[in-house]
């Protein structure tokens, strides 16, 4: 998939815990593992708000676009 969420090594540059971002922003611990490891088909803008909020980032700090070698 050519979206690639880097949620996980934006909390490891904040030394933030999956538990403490799932209070901070108000989702559950398993739909923050869905968006962690990049099984979540969509994420609200309100929640990618929430996330960047509580991380201080940018959206694109968390979601980064790779071609797939098929599309080069």
């Amino acid at each position: 998939m050519p979206i690639v969420v880097n949620l996980d090594v934006m909390m490891a540059r904040r030394k933030m815990s999956l538990n403490e971002l799932s209070e901070r922003v108000g989702l559950t611990l398993a739909n923050l593992s869905i968006l962690k490891t990049g099984k979540a088909k969509a994420i609200r803008f309100s929640t990618l708000e929430a996330i960047c909020e509580a991380l201080n980032c940018q959206p694109g700090d968390i979601l980064e676009y790779r071609p797939d070698e098929d599309d080069r």
